[in-house]
C-alpha cells in the first residue's frame, strides 16, 4: 500500500527553511497554489534544483476556493474558445490519470424547460449542438458521451426541480476534484520525491539582482518574522491574483496586469437541496449559468458561482448580500426549493487572477466574456510570471513556464508531468466506509492514518457533527501535512469550513485539543487558535449578512 517511489526529500517546513539557509538554487518559484507547486514540480522533475515559497498557506488563496471542477468549460463553446476546451479537456484526462484517488468522474444534468410539456426546439438544438462538439473535443475521453435523459430521470437526479416546466434534460460528464488536497499532493510530490524545499508563510519582500541577472529572493518568515535570503539564478511568478506585487519587484515599476474576479459559493444541506449529480441551471435575466453539485465527503449541497469584478483586499474576499440573493435566485427559479439565507451553512469567495484586456478597455462587471487563457512573460533578468489560466490546466501552465526557462537553461530536458502520477497513488483501493473517505483525501497515505486508529480506536471517532473527518485525519495532517493553524486544519486540509462552518464553529474547540500536543499548543494558545478560526466565521457570515 506504500508510495512505490523512493522519498529523496521531506516534507516539514523547520527543514526546508534550515536548507534554504545554506543551498543555492537554480529556481525559485513564488506561490504554493496550484500553478506554483504544478512549476515546481514540472522544472525539479527536470532535474532542477528548486525551492517553493508562499506567503500563506499551501493553496490558501484561489487554489483553495474554486468551484472544485476538473472541466472542459462549457460555456467557452459559446465563446468560440474551442482550443481552450481542448486543452482543457486533454488535462482534465491527465489529472484523473495522474491522481485518480483526487480526481473523479462526474455526472452532469442540464435540465430542459419548456410550457405545456414542449420545449423550445431551439433551446434543444443549441444544447445538443453544444454537447456534440463537447464530446468531440475530448468529453468522450471519459468513458460516456451525453445523452438526452426524460422528465423523470432529470427529477431522480435533481428532485427539487420545477417539475411543471420540466420537460427534458441532457446528461454529461465532467470531473471533480479536492483542489486544496490536489494543490498539497502536488507540493508533496515535489519534496517528496525531488527534493524541492517546500516552506509555507515565507513572504518574499524583494528580488535582488548582480549583472542583470536574478541572484536572490529577500523573504520574511510570517511566523517568526526572521529573514531569509534564497540564493537563486531564477525566479517564477506564481502568485495569481498577487502577480502585479512581484512584477513590480521584479521590474521596479508599478504593474495593472491582473484583473481580479470573485467568485462565490454557498453551501446547503442536501436534503433543502438534493442533488445526486451536477446541474447547470440557466440564470435568469443574465447571460450565465450556475452550477448545483453534491459534496462528495457529506450530506450538503453547493451552489456556485458569481462572475465578477473585484476591487477589495485580496487577502479575504467577502462574499456580499447581493451575492447571497444571486445565487439562491438561479435557484429558486428552477426549483422548488425555496431557499432563504438561513439555509446557507457554509460559503467561500476566491478571486480568479484574469488577464486584463489588452487593448487598456475598462473592464465591466461581466468579467465571465474575460479570456481563461494563460500567460508566461519574461521580465529579461531571469524572472518569469506566469498569469491567467484556470486550475484544470495548471499541468500545461507549469509546462508552458519552465519551458520559458530555456533561454537561461540551455540543457534544459523534456516535461515529464504529462503522465507523472502524484504523490498518493498505488494499487490499494478501500474496502469500507472509512478507508473510502480516507482514500479519496490520502491515498496510498490512508495506510499511515489507518495504523493510528489500529493503535488508538478512540480516534476513529468523527470531531465535527454531520461531517466525516475523523480525529486520526486531523492528526496525520498536522504531523505530515506541513500544518501551521487550526485555520489550515478546518479550511483546506479539511473541507468542513466550506461545507458547514455553523458545525465546525461549534467543534473548533474540540478538534484543537485533540491537536494540541502535537501542534505545541498550551491552553492560551488554544484558545487564540479557536479565536481566530472563530473570527473568521464571525467575518464572512457577517459579510454576507447572514447569523450564525
Amino acid at each position: 500500500m506504500l508510495c512505490q517511489h523512493c522519498r529523496v526529500g521531506t516534507f516539514q517546513r523547520d527543514e526546508a527553511l534550515r536548507a534554504m539557509a545554506t543551498t543555492s538554487y537554480d529556481l525559485v518559484v513564488i506561490g504554493a497554489g496550484m500553478t506554483g507547486a504544478g512549476v515546481a514540480l514540472d522544472a525539479a522533475s527536470r532535474g532542477l534544483k528548486v525551492a517553493l515559497i508562499d506567503s500563506g498557506d499551501v493553496a490558501c488563496g484561489t487554489s483553495s476556493k474554486s468551484s472544485k471542477m476538473v472541466h472542459g468549460g462549457l460555456r467557452y463553446l459559446q465563446q468560440r474558445e474551442f482550443r481552450l476546451v481542448y486543452e482543457n479537456l486533454r488535462e482534465r484526462q491527465r489529472l484523473l490519470a495522474n491522481a485518480p484517488f483526487l480526481v473523479r468522474p462526474l455526472p452532469f444534468l442540464v435540465p430542459l424547460f419548456g410550457k405545456n410539456g414542449v420545449a423550445s426546439k431551439a433551446l434543444v438544438k443549441g444544447y445538443g449542438t453544444a454537447l456534440r462538439l463537447y464530446d468531440v473535443s475530448g468529453g468522450w475521453r471519459i468513458g460516456q458521451r451525453h445523452k438526452r435523459i426524460s422528465r423523470e430521470d432529470a427529477l431522480r437526479y435533481l428532485p427539487t426541480l420545477n417539475a411543471e416546466r420540466l420537460v427534458a434534460g441532457f446528461l454529461y460528464y465532467d470531473a471533480r476534484g479536492d483542489d486544496a488536497r490536489v494543490a498539497l499532493a502536488l507540493a508533496k510530490t515535489a519534496a517528496l520525491r525531488y527534493d524541492v524545499d517546500v516552506a509555507t508563510y515565507v513572504r518574499a519582500t524583494n528580488i535582488a539582482a548582480e549583472g542583470g541577472r536574478v541572484s536572490a529572493v529577500r523573504c520574511r518568515n510570517e511566523l517568526s518574522g526572521e529573514t531569509v535570503t534564497l540564493a537563486t539564478n531564477l525566479v517564477v511568478n506564481a502568485t495569481g491574483v498577487w502577480a502585479d506585487d512581484v512584477f513590480t519587484m521584479a521590474e521596479h515599476r508599478t504593474s495593472e496586469r491582473i484583473t481580479p474576479a470573485k467568485g462565490v459559493h454557498l453551501s446547503v444541506a442536501n436534503d433543502r437541496l438534493p442533488a445526486t449529480v451536477a446541474a447547470v441551471l440557466a440564470v435568469p435575466g443574465d447571460r450565465r449559468s450556475i452550477f448545483v453539485v453534491p459534496f462528495e465527503e457529506a450530506p450538503y449541497t453547493y451552489i456556485g458561482t458569481t462572475d465578477t469584478t473585484y476591487a477589495g483586499p485580496l487577502d479575504e474576499p467577502f462574499t456580499t448580500p447581493d451575492d447571497v440573493a444571486y445565487l439562491l435566485a438561479a435557484v429558486n427559479a428552477w426549483t422548488s426549493s425555496n431557499l432563504t439565507p438561513a439555509d446557507v451553512v457554509g460559503l467561500w469567495a476566491g478571486l480568479r487572477p484574469l488577464l486584463a484586456p489588452l487593448d487598456g478597455k475598462r473592464v465591466n462587471e461581466r468579467t465571465a466574456d474575460l479570456s481563461r487563457r494563460h500567460q508566461v512573460t519574461d521580465s529579461h533578468v531571469g524572472v518569469l510570471h506566469i498569469t491567467g489560466g484556470k486550475w484544470t490546466t495548471y499541468r500545461q501552465m507549469a509546462e508552458d513556464t519552465v519551458d520559458a526557462l530555456r533561454p537561461y537553461v540551455p540543457k534544459l530536458k523534456n516535461a515529464r508531468t504529462k503522465s507523472l502520477r502524484l504523490h498518493g497513488v498505488s494499487t490499494w483501493r478501500p474496502t469500507n466506509a472509512l478507508e473510502s473517505h480516507l482514500y479519496q483525501r490520502f491515498g496510498s497515505d490512508t495506510a499511515a492514518i489507518l495504523a493510528m486508529i489500529a493503535n488508538d480506536p478512540t480516534t476513529s471517532a468523527p470531531l465535527i457533527e454531520g461531517l466525516p473527518y475523523v480525529a486520526a485525519e486531523f492528526l496525520y495532517s498536522v504531523r505530515q501535512e506541513m500544518t501551521t493553524s487550526l485555520i489550515d486544519l478546518l479550511t483546506r486540509r479539511t473541507r468542513a469550513h466550506l461545507i458547514n462552518a455553523r458545525a465546525t464553529y461549534d467543534a473548533a474547540l474540540t478538534v484543537a485539543n485533540v491537536v494540541a500536543r502535537d501542534m505545541g499548543w498550551d491552553g492560551a494558545e488554544v484558545d487564540r487558535q479557536v479565536g481566530s478560526y472563530r473570527a473568521l466565521v464571525e467575518r464572512e457570515f457577517g459579510a454576507a449578512g447572514l447569523s450564525l
